[in-house]
């Protein structure tokens, strides 16, 4: 049966014991993560509980709670006055990275600034290459070394090159990492310690992509990567297909991290600013039972 199908309905159910362990089910196979659906559920428990609502009100009652665990961490990427502005972008293998650099490259250049890109995954020939069409595409500089080169030290000749070139804004690519590889992690440490020596309050930004179908395991990688370079917001990918969204009101509610934008395809436009209430809604009209 499906209990919240995204069209009309004019059915009612009775919020009892079981159906209060129906919805957490429901939550839970949705990506949501246990926690966050117990939390979820026991809110509109506290509202329901013994009535007989209507599922368009049980509906509702759902994005009410969704957008309120998303609401306070939905936030564009902050600019700050001082410049070159250093984005690193970072994340596991296949997550989306070189593309979000991409298209955040075009939308800030589009909204007048000037924009740099540093091609910082040196282990990957077609890193350099995708992300050496998109700056062609979008019209700004790329810095990009041999593949092989030392990433710390790509890193560091952009950061150079874009204070040299007065920048407004810096992306710098990085190699996709597992989260449990830790020789790969400290690289990326070194990544950072290497930026702060050409610039001390930078990178300004650390944006972790995440790809929205590897469910429940972006939890470790969230962890893990924060522990290791402070994360300060994330972007997540590919929320176009049958990924269950629910995996984003977990790390929203666990990690507290601003959501800067969702990747909903491949075009330049489908990297969107994160509206809460439309995901919400989005979502509640995806789940099945």
């Amino acid at each position: 049966m499906d209990l919240l199908r995204s069209k009309p309905d004019v059915r009612k159910v009775l919020f009892n014991d079981e159906f209060l362990e129906r919805l957490e089910d429901i939550l839970i196979s949705s990506d949501v993560g246990s926690k966050t659906a117990l939390k979820i559920s026991e809110k509109i428990f506290s509202k329901a509980y013994g009535k007989k609502i209507a599922v368009t009100q049980l509906k509702q009652y759902l994005v009410e709670e969704i957008t309120t665990i998303l609401e306070p961490i939905a936030k564009p990427i902050p600019i700050y006055k001082s410049t070159p502005q250093i984005v690193l972008v970072v994340g596991v293998n296949g997550s989306g990275k070189t593309t979000t650099i991409g298209k955040l490259a075009s939308q800030f250049k589009m909204a007048g600034k000037s924009v740099m890109i540093g091609a910082g995954d040196t282990f990957r020939a077609a890193a350099i290459e995708q992300l050496s069409v998109w700056a062609e595409r979008v019209d700004v500089p790329i810095i990009k070394a041999e593949q092989g080169s030392d990433p710390a030290s790509l890193a560091y000749k952009s950061v150079e090159k874009a204070i040299h070139e007065k920048m407004d804004l810096l992306f710098i690519d990085t190699a996709g990492r597992l989260q449990n590889k830790t020789d790969l992690m400290q690289e990326l440490v070194k990544v950072v310690n290497v930026i702060k020596k050409v610039k001390n309050e930078a990178p300004e930004n650390i944006i972790l992509v995440l790809d929205a179908t590897t469910g429940q395991n972006i939890i470790s990688q969230v962890e893990v990567f924060q522990q290791m370079v402070n994360v300060t917001g994330i972007i997540m990918t590919k929320l176009d297909g049958s990924a269950k969204g629910g995996i984003l009101i977990s790390v929203a509610d666990r990690f507290k991290l601003p959501i800067h934008a969702i990747g909903v395809g491949e075009t330049l436009d489908d990297l969107q600013a994160f509206d809460p209430e439309e995901f919400a809604t989005a979502l509640i009209g995806d789940f099945r039972e």
